[in-house]
């Protein structure tokens, strides 16, 4: 099998690669000739870094790009390990997989009577370079030139496995994976981004450090016009893959990924808190994280009604999971909007679909409970299995419904639901985080040779024991509602459940189809046809070409677009699925 499926799609943004520095010994040449320029006496440049950057790496090549400087490193001014763990606890919390969202700020992690006094001597110098350099630069006082090195979460968490890196302010770097990624997404990633959200339109000039041997900068004018480029037009962000436990072989060959590797459970082909964004200039990619454009370009993104529900989050989230020739995912359940606010602190919750692109003869998903069972029975019976005394019985509880092909089950939160083997679903879901509570995971271990936390007592809080199989036939499962329908085009729509607030509509097509995002954000995967192009009736963006299984973002900025079969799909049948967040939906 060829694939044509683009594994790094990226906005050109300019043609000059004139525009990108690369290289430490380029970028500090930059900055030698800024600040050696004018008649100042004293100069102070403060280079700002998101946790996760090889600190002694950068400030060792600032010491020998730049001559008779003092250098400032943030990290000597930080809390003791002992006091940043106690802040740190009632946060992350003795759970292996949950913590809790929380207001904690990047200057409270340092000793702030340190960092006054030495902004104070800072500030009374008379003359030389100063260079401030680390995580919370800015806190040491005002500067005259300001560096920003980004990094996307998805690069920190490769880090984060091969135990480079471990979260802020703590040495914890060989601790287990799992642990370092709930405290950077609990605690880490939020301060970060409130502190590089607050600084944003100071910074001078952005540096790329996702390839450390390889960082490229360019100025923030650059920056921000790659920002008003994406938001103009279509765009996709760069997907990522892992395996799992339970991981198929599907993505291997659709995706062409490595044939070596294990399995591929997950392919994130939509997450902007984690995903990145690529920026061409000329021959150079320029990569940074794609949270930046939601907290930066929310309003043309999102679009305003969703701006005033969700602020600055990107609210759609798209993903694969792969069980073709892999097993069953876990049994579980996601919390309720109630459960989620009082436990940890979310303001709304994982509501979700399951959108089958492929399933084989037999495969099956299970969804709500069957009629007439006992409930105390099944948490029973999930509470023994945990303990490794008995396996549970699946079937005797939980309703399972053969799938084919371009079935779409619903799975408001409260709902008991699995995906078999021999599947690929497209998983389109709320994205407060993986609020995930696995009730049992059918005996295996994970990737790791240790068992995979098991939520028996979340989720026995959150089960509606009212969704029984005649409930999800009648609610959940292929609730397809046409809209129109002519010779060339079905509309229709596929879900979600009228508490969730996420849309899903359904377009077959063999020639043009118009769309209106009527300032609403549009996320949408091509599931059926190998390819298609989005065009602009008013030609406002540049045609874009889109490949089977390729999820694409159309900002709310964008008012009209068109999709129409392309290339080899030409005169053939194709398929796409929108999303999209309701009208008034009075979260």
């Amino acid at each position: 099998m060829i694939s044509n499926y683009d594994k790094f799609p990226f906005i050109e943004v300019d043609t000059s690669s004139e525009k990108c520095v690369v290289g430490w010994k380029s970028i500090f040449s930059v900055i030698k000739n800024i600040v050696h320029t004018g008649s100042r006496s004293k100069t102070i440049v403060a280079i700002e870094q998101y946790h996760g950057i090889n600190s002694e790496e950068v400030e060792a090549m600032i010491r020998k790009e730049l001559d008779h400087v003092s250098v400032v490193a943030t990290r000597n001014f930080l809390r003791e390990d002992n006091e940043i763990i106690e802040m740190v606890n009632p946060v992350v919390t003795d759970d292996r997989i949950f913590g809790k969202m929380n207001a904690i700020q990047i200057s409270d992690f340092f000793n702030l009577e340190k960092v006054e006094s030495e902004r104070k001597r800072i500030a009374n110098l008379k003359e030389g370079i100063v260079v401030i350099y680390g995580e919370g630069a800015t806190l040491f006082g005002s500067c005259d030139l300001l560096l920003y090195i980004d990094l996307a979460r998805w690069e920190i968490q490769t880090r984060m496995k091969r135990n480079e890196v471990g979260n802020f302010g703590v040495k914890n770097e060989n601790a287990d994976f799992p642990l370092k990624y709930k405290q950077a997404f609990f605690l880490d990633w939020q301060s970060f981004d409130r502190h590089k959200a607050a600084i944003f339109n100071r910074i001078d000039f952005f540096i790329d450090g996702n390839i450390a041997s390889e960082p490229k900068m360019i100025s923030a004018a650059d920056y921000h016009a790659g920002l008003d480029r994406a938001v103009s037009r279509p765009f996709r962000v760069v997907p990522f893959f892992d395996p799992g436990p339970w991981g198929g072989q599907w993505l291997k060959e659709v995706i062409d990924l490595d044939r070596s590797a294990v399995n591929y459970a997950w392919g994130f082909d939509c997450v902007p808190e984690e995903n990145s964004l690529r920026f061409k200039f000329g021959e150079y990619i320029f990569e940074i994280p794609s949270i930046n454009l939601v907290l930066k370009r929310p309003v043309e993104l999102l679009g305003e009604s969703v701006f005033k529900t969700f602020g600055a989050e990107f609210p759609i989230r798209f993903d694969f999971l792969d069980t073709m020739e892999g097993g069953n995912l876990s049994l579980q359940v996601h919390p309720t909007k109630a459960y989620i606010q009082e436990h940890f602190g979310m303001a709304y919750t994982q509501d979700e679909s399951y959108y089958f692109l492929e399933a084989k003869e037999g495969a099956c998903m299970y969804l709500g409970t069957k009629s007439g069972i006992d409930s105390d029975a099944l948490i029973s019976d999930l509470e023994k299995a945990q303990e490794g005394t008995v396996d549970f019985d699946t079937d005797q509880y939980v309703y399972k419904i053969p799938v084919k092909k371009h079935d779409h089950a619903l799975i408001p939160a409260g709902t008991i639901h699995c995906s078999g083997k021999n599947a690929v679903v497209l998983e389109i879901s709320a994205t407060p985080f993986n609020f995930t509570f696995k009730l049992w995971d059918w005996g295996r271990l994970g990737l790791d040779g240790r068992p995979r936390p098991i939520n028996i007592e979340h989720g026995k809080q959150v089960i509606d024991w009212s969704r029984n199989e005649q409930w999800v036939n009648e609610n959940l499962f292929n609730h397809i509602e046409p809209i129109y329908k002519n010779e060339h085009v079905v509309a229709e729509k596929t879900g979600l459940y009228e508490t969730q607030f996420i849309e899903t509509v359904r377009h077959w097509f063999d020639d043009q189809v118009l769309h209106q995002t009527e300032g609403n954000l549009n996320v949408i995967n091509l599931v059926e046809g190998e390819e298609v192009i989005v065009e602009s009736p008013e030609h406002a963006f540049e045609p874009y070409i889109i490949h089977y299984a390729e999820t694409f973002i159309v900002p709310a900025n964008v008012s009209v677009y068109s999709i129409r079969p392309y290339g080899q799909s030409v005169g053939k049948k194709c398929a796409t699925i929108k999303a999209f967040v309701k009208k008034d939906i009075g979260m």
